[in-house]
């Protein structure tokens, strides 16, 4: 049997460097770069196979999508899923479970080398004519800060946050971690398991790398914040909704903490009236950790694999 498999948002996985061969040689595919919701249905109609990234399918949809037998998510995140729904349909969802550890850590360290050095301000202001106009071998127009001796409390300890750790250590920072399970401490000196208000207060970088759900929600709120050290900053490479972004924006205006840097936000693509936007010291990227070449590289061929397995009628990867 022949599959009909539906690529309903490809773009951002293969903008025209990482194609869809492996996946083409197995079925009759059909790639939209993007779906708007209101076409979703109209898109899917027919398909035995569906892969998304974060075009929702709601149980809504799938009950109009009586031909569906396989979802393959291509994220590692499978919240726009209605998974339970998908179970009692009898249709498994695959993600991708492993596919950018090393790309978000390594973007981790980005956002925060650009938070204690402002790389790119001092080239433009060098660029601009002030090192040139000046009596002195340098200078400097923000604060700069070593990582080293410094505290990271990393929130949500699976492989990103343990990679994120390694890097931390390699730089001689000191690593606290909270994780709703408490368990196969990494081989880092000095590492302690700590509660997340312990870990607020006491860490000079906060990073966020825990999965979304509704109980986490806006966890991120002026109670935690409030606690933080006035020098302190916060990363957001996971989800936006874990962060009260109008209680970080009002922080950040007052000072309770130095910086922020986040590559995600509450509602994607950012909206005008993100209070971020307008926030002091708060650096934002569109979304990127996940984005090399090599991360997305991984990402398609674990897809082909999960959409290999299912036709042959062995599901991987299934969170459902």
């Amino acid at each position: 049997m022949n599959m009909k498999i539906v690529v309903l948002d490809g773009f951002t996985l293969n903008p025209g460097d990482n194609p869809w061969t492996g996946v083409e040689a197995l079925g009759e595919l059909t790639v939209y770069d993007r779906t708007p919701t209101e076409q979703i249905i109209e898109r899917c109609a027919g398909a035995d196979i569906v892969l998304t990234n974060k075009t929702p399918l709601t149980a809504e949809t799938l009950a109009q999508l009586p031909d569906l037998k396989f979802i393959s998510v291509l994220a590692t995140g499978f919240n726009v899923i209605d998974v339970a729904e998908a179970r009692k349909r009898n249709i498994p969802v695959s993600n991708v479970p492993i596919y950018g550890t090393d790309s978000v850590a390594q973007f981790v360290f980005a956002i925060l080398l650009e938070l204690c050095h402002n790389v790119a301000l001092h080239d433009q202001l060098v660029k601009a004519g002030e090192w040139t106009a000046i009596e002195d071998f340098c200078f400097w127009k923000t604060p700069l800060m070593e990582l080293a001796g410094k505290t990271i409390g990393i929130v949500g300890f699976g492989r990103i946050g343990r990679r994120t750790a390694d890097l931390a250590a390699a730089f001689g920072m000191k690593v606290l971690a909270y994780d709703l399970s408490q368990e196969n401490a990494p081989d880092i000196q000095g590492f302690e398991w700590v509660g997340i208000e312990e870990l607020f207060q006491r860490s000079d970088v906060v990073s966020l790398h825990c999965p979304l759900t509704k109980d986490n929600t806006g966890f991120v709120n002026a109670s935690l914040l409030n606690s933080m050290k006035p020098t302190s900053f916060l990363i957001n490479t996971s989800r936006g909704p874990l962060v009260n972004e109008h209680d970080l924006a009002a922080a950040l205006e007052a000072g309770t903490l130095a910086a922020a840097g986040v590559d995600v936000v509450s509602v994607e693509p950012i909206q005008a009236d993100n209070p971020l936007l307008r926030a002091k010291n708060c650096l934002i990227t569109p979304h990127i950790a996940w984005a090399t070449l090599e991360g997305r590289q991984r990402l398609m061929q674990t897809t082909v694999e999960n959409v290999a397995a299912f036709i042959e009628g062995k599901p991987i990867n299934v969170v459902n």
